[in-house]
Parts: structure tokens; C-alpha cells; sequence
């Protein structure tokens, strides 16, 4: 890895390099999936299925494109039986951490007539992507679909690619068993996107999409935005190690390693205040690579979106941590839960050397769907906030109007808006 020190420049060219990786970048990939979503748009189903056979090279019919029971039965009786226990613990607890999310409605009277409020309404029908193809990931499953259960979502539909026999990968199927959904289709990339956005004769149009995916899922997300609601557009994962001169350096190594194994574009960067530590960290990582499976994609992670930083002090790592505002922050101190005061900008924050990143990913309950490219400075983890919305709720009576009358008058005449005025007004003629 790239050992720098930490200074204005360095950090600048940084945050320049890693917004190189954003999902705005890729105009190339625009044009196509506008198309992609313009004839899904029209066309509905025949045209789903025609991208699904051309990019999934498998012959899925509209009347094939939904997974039935016995598939989910079948996928689920004959998975791992250890693979199935872990899921089913994780599934609990990230349903007993989002559970801890749940908002109520609330109504507050007034003495004076009034009555204020907030109503809370989980949304109708939630859209889940999970990934497929080349990797699946049942954690998606489980940290998308578990909040919209737990907010009260009525309808949940699932979307992931099938391979070339129109199967959907066994451990996918299996989670989704664990979770309860039970409408699933075999379709992905923008296709999915857009089948979800729009509504196709087969596959409903929902609320709001959810869930990572590459980059055509990203930007068909992005087009879509405004006909339905999405979470967020996901770039490449990402990690920033914190450390001072306690930190072991094995494991900061195998910490950074853990996400530069996504693909070539994740980024793994270390902030630390100690050379000597970033000296070791830097062997601890040359050792690894020659043992890790997926070497040959670390190694070019960590050449494309790999740093080491050396600080002159924790208040200028601080800083530089919240202008980068990564996806997942490790902080490896001597006081992690002091240093864990000063940051403003972090999708999850995992305290402790014994606080791997891979227990978010898979088992502590907190979502794994997290905002990346620096979005953390004004985007939250998937939550069950994602599956709810609020109304407002005003009731006044007649003197409690009558009271407030000729401000909003005053208010709305102000604004040019007589009508607004006249409203008020002529409750009170005569």
C-alpha cells in the first residue's frame, strides 16, 4: 500500500480519487440504461424477459420469471444445515437491533383548543434487490428485508438474478425462507429496476426500492428516482482503519484485507499516528496476499484505492477520517470510545480491536447497507426508518383558529397569497 503523510494535499488528492469511484462517474453506462428503463417502461414483461435472456443467458419466461414455493422449499431443505443456523441467528439479531428503530405516532392537546401530531405509517409495498450472477450475498437478504418487516410492510417483492438454468441461488432462496418473503423473481440489473419503478403485468410497481447492486443497478436507481423512492446509490465498498500505537497490526491488516476483496474499485485506507505501526501493517499485508484466495483482486484494490496515512497527531486523523467519511470506520485506540466522540461522518463505526468490520457485515444486527463515497456525511445506514413515513396531523377548534386568524392573514397577504387568506376569513364573516 501507498504510505504518505497526512497533510491538506495528500488528503485532498485523495478525496479526489476515491469520487473517481462514484456511481456520477460513469457516464458511459447512462445512455444504456436509460434504454433499458424506457423499454421496460413500455414494453412491460416481454421486455424484461428479453434482457434477462440476453444478459443472464437463460430462457425465463414471464410465466417462469416468479420463484415458486417449492423452489424456496426445495432450496431451503437441502442448504447447509450449519450455514442455515447461523443465518437464522444473525436474521435475529438484526431484527431485535432494528426493532429498537420502531417509531409510534404521537398526539399532543392543547389547552387552547389544538391538537398536533405525527402519524406513522410504514409504506405499502417495499422493493428488494439482491445481488446475484458472479456473487450472492443472503446477507443482503436478510439486512434488506428484515427492517420492512419489522416497519410493517405489507407487500415485500424480491428481485435477483437466476443463472443460466433460471435457478436463483440456493443460499439467497434459503434466506429469504428465514425472513418470511415469499415473492421473488428471477430478474436483475436494470431490468429489475425498472420492472419494480414502473410495474410490469407480472411484477407490481412498489414504493420504494432498496438494496446494493453494480453499477447498472446504481444508475437505473438514480433514473428512477422520483417515480418511486430508493435508499441510496451504493458505490464500491469501502474501510478506514484509525489507529494509534496500540493497535496490533495483524489485525488492522487482515481488517483492511476483509474489504479489499469486494473488487478492484473498494477502497482500504489507514489513518494512523504511528510509522511504526504503518511500517508493520505494510508487511502484515505482503504476508497475507500470498495467501488469500482472492489475492489477484486485493492487490489491485490496494493499488487502485489503497493509503497509508501517518498524522502528526489524532486531531489532524480526526479530521481527515471525517472529510472521508467512509463507508465502515474502525477505531483501533487506546480510548476507542473517546475518539469515537470527535466523528461526525461514518456510515458504521466498529470500536475495539475485537470490532472486525466483517461482524457488521453478517451477525451484530446493525444494516450492512451503508451510504459510501463520502455520502455519510449526509446519508444513515438502511433502517426501518427506509420503510415508514410520517404525517402530519393539525386539528384546531373554532376559537383556537378565531386566535390565530389574523396572523396567517397577515402571513398569507404578505406572501401575495390571497386566497390563502380568504380561506381563514370566511369562517369568521358576519
Amino acid at each position: 500500500m501507498r504510505t504518505a503523510r497526512l497533510d491538506k494535499n495528500t488528503k485532498n488528492n485523495i478525496l479526489k480519487e476515491l469520487l473517481r469511484r462514484s456511481p456520477d462517474q460513469y457516464e458511459e453506462y447512462e445512455k444504456t440504461v436509460k434504454e433499458i428503463l424506457a423499454d421496460v417502461r413500455t414494453n412491460g414483461d416481454e421486455a424484461v424477459v428479453r434482457y434477462t435472456n440476453r444478459f443472464d443467458k437463460n430462457d425465463i419466461t414471464a410465466a417462469t420469471m416468479r420463484v415458486s414455493e417449492e423452489e424456496i422449499e426445495e432450496a431451503y431443505s437441502s442448504y447447509d444445515k450449519e450455514l442455515i443456523g447461523v443465518m437464522e441467528r444473525a436474521a435475529e439479531n438484526i431484527r431485535s437491533y432494528h426493532s429498537r428503530q420502531l417509531q409510534n405516532s404521537w398526539f399532543e392537546s392543547g389547552a387552547d383548543g389544538t391538537i398536533l401530531g405525527q402519524k406513522v405509517t410504514p409504506i405499502e409495498k417495499a422493493g428488494i434487490y439482491v445481488p446475484g450472477g458472479k456473487a450472492c450475498y443472503p446477507s443482503s437478504t436478510l439486512m434488506c428485508v428484515i427492517p420492512a418487516i419489522v416497519a410493517g410492510v405489507e407487500r415485500i417483492i424480491m428481485t435477483t438474478p437466476a443463472d443460466k438454468d433460471g435457478r436463483v441461488a440456493a443460499s439467497t432462496l434459503a434466506a429469504a425462507k428465514i425472513t418470511g418473503v415469499k415473492e421473488i423473481y428471477k430478474v436483475g440489473g436494470a431490468q429489475a429496476i425498472g420492472a419494480m419503478a414502473y410495474g410490469t403485468e407480472t411484477i407490481p410497481k412498489v414504493d420504494k426500492i432498496v438494496g446494493p447492486g453494480n453499477i447498472f443497478v446504481a444508475l437505473a436507481k438514480k433514473q428512477v428516482f422520483g417515480h418511486v423512492s430508493i435508499d441510496s446509490i451504493a458505490g464500491p465498498s469501502e474501510i478506514l482503519v484509525l489507529a494509534d500505537e496500540t493497535a496490533n497490526p495483524r489485525y488492522v491488516a487482515a481488517d483492511l484485507l476483509s474489504q479489499a476483496e469486494h473488487d478492484e474499485l473498494a477502497s482500504a485506507i489507514l489513518i494512523t499516528t504511528d510509522k511504526d505501526l504503518a511500517d508493520k501493517v505494510n508487511e502484515e499485508i505482503e504476508g497475507f496476499l500470498k495467501v488469500l484466495e482472492r489475492s489477484e483482486i486485493i492487490s489491485k484494490s490496494l493499488n487502485n484505492y489503497g493509503y497509508i496515512l501517518i498524522a502528526d497527531n489524532m486531531e489532524d486523523a480526526t479530521d481527515a477520517v471525517n472529510e472521508i467519511a467512509s463507508e465502515h470506520l474502525e477505531i483501533v485506540t487506546a480510548n476507542p470510545f473517546e475518539v469515537m466522540t470527535k466523528i461526525k461522518n461514518a456510515g458504521a463505526i466498529f470500536l475495539g480491536e475485537n470490532s472486525s468490520e466483517p461482524l457488521g457485515d453478517y451477525y451484530a444486527g446493525p444494516n450492512h447497507v451503508l451510504p459510501t463515497n463520502g455520502t455519510a456525511k449526509f446519508f444513515s445506514p438502511l433502517s426501518v426508518d427506509a420503510f415508514i413515513k410520517k404525517s402530519s396531523i393539525i386539528s384546531y377548534s373554532r376559537e383556537a383558529l378565531r386566535r390565530a386568524s389574523e396572523d396567517i392573514e397577515t402571513f398569507a397577504k404578505s406572501e401575495g397569497l390571497t386566497a390563502h387568506a380568504n380561506s381563514i376569513r370566511v369562517r369568521f364573516e358576519g
